[in-house]
């Protein structure tokens, strides 16, 4: 897929780290020296919480970050030639292993270096399958997760009743003007498709067009609220002005969470078109770039990562909250309280990762997303 597709291209900003402007623009030369490391990434990685240590520790090192807008518009920098600008990316994860490998812009981990952190990782990404090529190499350690799907007002809407009735809450004509649709063009046409009882990650063909078309026409017809804004959508719910709204999860739900409206939930259905699923799950994958020229600083970092103190202030950064797959131990496990662990649903968040598929590209896009976008237009 060439389009945007992150679950973060909604966030409408290009974080920049604090004294980049005024470092000068980037250049191939500084990827090519080994007191140089760049990253391109989602925001959190190139926030002061965690690059700020990491320049203490390597002081005479030049560490600089850029996050991205969405996840092809990272990639393509990279087959545009900037393979010799950028020492790491961080994008989601089915592009590692479909696109970013294949294509040679990123080069296997060292396993005798990496492999050992998978061990204290939770159990559901001991070996994580996307972190390996076809050819067995490791290509990227994951970190940064969750379920996507929808959020409701459990006030109104109780957890099990949302639960179960899954993606058909947002066809109930009792919830006619009563939901919001979050503007998140790739998301939302992956959640159009569970919501019509197709696989999103197949080819969407004959019939099922037209399931695909009359669905994306009810969802909008019965939308009250299209933003792309996830403050105000949880502030029309926290006000009653809706009830649910059409994609969201931890991430979306987190801030307002945080800020004690623990009412805003978001929901992973029972079950689902897709072997029984009907959530999806996005992870974080960060791989080494294949610079022609690298900074020795890359895996250093890939590493300084996985420290309980950083992978707490990667969780807990920017705004919006997420659980990290290191949180298997006690070590990163502490530095979360009580309030922290609510406002990411750590209560449930096993089991809505076990009735969720892994993100992946979307099979029909092109073909889907115009009946979306023409169906938002109307």
């Amino acid at each position: 897929m060439t389009s945007r597709l992150n679950r973060r291209q909604f966030v409408g900003r290009t974080a920049a780290l604090a004294g980049l402007a005024a470092a000068g623009p980037l250049s191939p030369a500084f990827a090519m020296r080994a007191d140089r490391m760049n990253i391109l990434c989602w925001e959190g990685y190139n926030s002061d919480e965690v690059l700020g240590p990491f320049r203490s520790a390597n002081p005479d090192a030049t560490v600089r970050a850029e996050s991205g807008t969405s996840d092809p518009d990272m990639i393509n920098k990279l087959r545009a030639g900037e393979t010799s600008v950028w020492d790491l990316i961080n994008v989601n994860q089915p592009w590692a292993r479909d696109q970013l490998y294949p294509e040679g812009l990123i080069k296997p981990l060292n396993k005798e270096r990496f492999m050992p952190y998978f061990d204290k990782m939770l159990p559901e990404f001991a070996n994580y399958p996307l972190s390996f090529a076809d050819d067995g190499e490791l290509i990227g350690m994951p970190q940064r997760y969750g379920p996507f799907s929808f959020v409701v007002n459990t006030d109104v809407i109780s957890r099990e009743m949302a639960e179960d009735q899954g993606w058909n809450l947002f066809l109930d004509p009792a919830m006619k003007d009563r939901f919001g649709v979050l503007t998140y063009d790739n998301w939302n046409v992956i959640h159009m498709c569970l919501t019509a009882g197709l696989n999103p990650f197949a080819p969407v063909e004959g019939d099922d067009i037209g399931k695909f078309t009359e669905t994306a026409n009810a969802i909008f017809g019965g939308a009250k609220l299209l933003t792309d804004d996830l403050v105000a959508m949880n502030t029309a719910l926290i006000n009653g002005e809706i009830d649910a709204y059409f994609t969201g999860g931890t991430y979306t739900a987190s801030p307002a969470r945080y800020d004690g409206a623990t009412n805003v939930r978001g929901i992973t259905p029972n079950s689902g078109p897709v072997d029984g699923k009907g959530g999806v799950v996005w992870v974080e994958l960060t791989s080494v770039v294949n610079n022609p020229d690298p900074s020795s600083l890359a895996e250093d970092f890939l590493e300084f990562v996985q420290d309980p103190e950083i992978s707490k202030a990667v969780a807990f950064t920017e705004g919006t909250y997420n659980p990290v797959t290191q949180m298997g131990t006690d070590a990163v496990m502490s530095k979360f309280d009580s309030e922290e662990l609510d406002a990411i649903q750590m209560d449930s968040l096993a089991e809505e990762m076990a009735r969720s598929l892994d993100y992946q590209v979307v099979a029909s896009y092109d073909t889907l997303i115009d009946i979306y976008t023409q169906a938002r237009r109307s």
